[in-house]
This record gives structure tokens, C-alpha cells and sequence, in this order.
């Protein structure tokens, strides 16, 4: 269920900020862009993330309508609703600016895989 909220914002960007606050969310739903995952998934590409926090993040998200939680007897899994996937080219900017950046800063990635558009 989505929250409303009495807070005026000063522009669309600030809301949109706002609501993907939180460390942490963007890199989830970079996850769910490739695809629909399981939690345990979702855990072991991103293994510098608590199992705490990322319950919260799901739980925030899935809250804000970005993401849905499926159930199908001992499976479940996560995936992007309508408007998770309406966040998809602004998800692939921000990858390609992070690749195109990152070595000037001397990061490096943890595997090829978790590049993996």
C-alpha cells in the first residue's frame, strides 16, 4: 500500500530522490531490471548486504510499489511492477555513467557478473 504524504517538494527530481532513498534501493532494482530474482539471489549478488537491511529495503520498495513480492507455494520471488520497470532507462544511466567512471576514482567491480546488464 502506498503511502501518501502531506511533505511539499520542490521539484520532480527531489521527490524522485526521496523516494529511492536509502542505500541500498537503487542497487536492488538494478538487480530486479535483469530479471525477476529469489531472495537468496538478491542476497548472494549483493553479498556486502546484511539479510536485515535487505529485508527492509524488499519491504520499503515493495511499499512504495516499485516492487512485488510473488508466492507460489515454496518459491517466491521478486520482480518490478509498472512503475519499477518505468525506473529502467534511469537505472541504465546510472550503470553506464558508473562504467564509463569508475577508473578515474580507481574502482573496480567485484566480477563480471554483477556487471551483467
Amino acid at each position: 500500500m502506498i503511502r501518501k504524504t502531506k511533505r511539499k517538494y520542490g521539484c520532480p527530481v527531489e521527490f524522485s530522490i526521496d523516494q529511492l532513498s536509502g542505500k541500498w534501493k537503487t542497487v536492488i532494482l538494478s538487480r530486479l531490471k535483469i530479471r525477476p530474482m529469489r531472495y537468496g539471489e538478491l542476497r548472494h549478488d549483493i553479498p556486502s548486504l546484511s539479510d536485515k537491511v535487505l529485508t527492509e529495503r524488499l519491504r520499503d520498495l515493495c511499499n512504495a510499489g516499485f516492487v512485488k513480492h510473488e508466492r507460489a507455494g515454496s518459491n517466491s520471488r521478486y520482480s518490478l511492477t509498472k512503475r519499477g520497470e518505468m525506473l529502467k532507462p534511469m537505472l541504465q544511466a546510472l550503470y553506464d555513467w558508473g562504467e564509463a567512471n569508475a577508473e578515474p576514482f580507481g574502482v573496480r567491480f567485484l566480477s563480471a557478473e554483477a556487471d551483467e546488464r
